[in-house]
């Protein structure tokens, strides 16, 4: 496996941990997740595949308005830690999340 160095002044996408706190829309697989206080609709219709599928109080990982994995709340508080030490990619992220609109 090669490691490259990442460019300088490149921008990251980043997953980011969300506690589900609504089911919205079950048939089409929405939830409302609430990361760092901004509650948007994801799409988790990835998870509706797993045996235990999602439910309230969940933990998952979110990108682009998709919920791409369930996380233990340990393991969302530590991911969180990290990425608000990362400043400015970290931002960039939540403002994303706060302009999609997925419903």
């Amino acid at each position: 496996m090669m490691w490259r160095t990442p460019i300088r002044g490149a921008k990251m996408c980043l997953a980011i941990p969300g506690q589900v706190v609504e089911l919205v829309d079950p048939d089409n697989h929405i939830a409302k997740v609430d990361v760092g206080g901004v509650k948007r609709n994801v799409n988790v219709g990835l998870l509706d595949e797993t045996p235990e599928g999602v439910s309230l109080g969940d933990w998952v990982l979110i990108h682009v308005g998709f919920a791409l994995s369930k996380v233990d709340e340990e393991e969302a508080a530590a991911t969180l830690a990290l990425l608000e030490g990362m400043g400015e990619a970290f931002e960039d992220e939540l403002e994303q999340l706060k302009e999609s609109n997925i419903s």
